[in-house]
């Protein structure tokens, strides 16, 4: 099975060197990596040549390297760039300065994918899985802090409202970008968020988790730095997918959802819930007006 992996880069060299090294570490073969580089001035363009010469002497197991430095039109257009180029089966993005959590998670990874082809064999039937991902933690690379750890997620659209699946500690089928169309390009950084909301939140693509520590993530990024940004991009996106009463409707009850969320979480649903019925009681014997 073939995987791409996508690195987008702009004058982030020390970043960008750690990214490379963790995947010319990688156990696995069937690796084509494809570097976008937004036409660095800090010494970028050196260390990807650097990189490829060690792949070309076969000092790892990367398959092939695609790279170009050019002049793009933000994140998501240099993200546009790598699905472009890919060929593999699947699409990791890994963007400069996050790193893969060990040398062998490749390889654990696609060993997972692997098993459900083998299992469609067998049963003579589809076992297609569209996006599989694992565990990001998020590291400040300023302090060298890990400051938290991602899981599992909720398949629904109240999950895709307020939240999002982190896109770098997944792999994605790459006809999935034929079907429901490459990032908005219009967006400066919630774009994946955009795309993730449209195929899981409002499409039929179901994310198959394992709990595999996938990457490490850089959190002093854009999108970490800058959540005003962020809550601005989101809101004009959902204002322009949902419909107005949808979009009324988790805006009033989106706090309480989640509200119950904590409450079930911690086994303290079931005092609410009779306090609720209690009340409902009271209310219907019209003890309570």
């Amino acid at each position: 099975m073939k995987l791409s992996i996508i690195t987008i880069n702009y004058n982030n060299a020390d970043g960008l060197e750690r990214t490379l090294n963790s995947v010319l570490e990688q156990s696995c073969e069937g690796i084509e990596h494809i570097i976008v580089d937004g036409e660095s001035t800090d010494g970028s363009v050196d260390v990807i040549k650097r990189y490829v010469l060690k792949v070309e002497s076969r000092k790892s197991k990367v398959d092939s390297v695609i790279w170009v430095s050019e002049k793009d039109d933000g994140i998501y257009n240099a993200m546009n760039k790598g699905i472009k180029r890919a060929t593999g089966e699947y699409i990791q993005i890994l963007n400069s300065g996050d790193i893969l959590a060990s040398d062998d998670v490749t390889a654990k990874m696609v060993a997972v994918l692997e098993s459900f082809s083998r299992e469609s064999i067998v049963n003579s039937r589809e076992n297609r899985v569209d996006i599989l991902y694992g565990n990001m933690i998020k590291k400040d690379y300023g302090t060298g802090k890990v400051i938290g750890k991602s899981g599992e997620t909720e398949y629904s659209l109240r999950q895709y409202y307020s939240s999002t699946m982190n896109h770098d500690c997944c792999y994605i089928r790459r006809d999935l970008f034929e079907k429901y169309g490459l990032y908005d390009e219009k967006l400066k950084i919630v774009s994946d968020w955009k795309w993730f909301l449209q195929t899981i939140g409002l499409g039929n693509v179901k994310p198959v988790y394992v709990d595999i520590d996938v990457t490490i993530f850089d959190a002093s990024g854009i999108s970490e730095s800058n959540l005003e940004m962020r809550s601005k991009e989101r809101r004009q996106v959902l204002e322009e997918i949902l419909p107005p009463a949808i979009l009324a409707d988790y805006d009033k009850y989106a706090f309480p959802m989640e509200q119950y969320n904590r409450l079930k979480k911690y086994h303290l649903w079931p005092i609410v819930y009779f306090m609720e019925r209690v009340l409902f009681k009271l209310n219907k014997w019209k003890i309570l007006r």
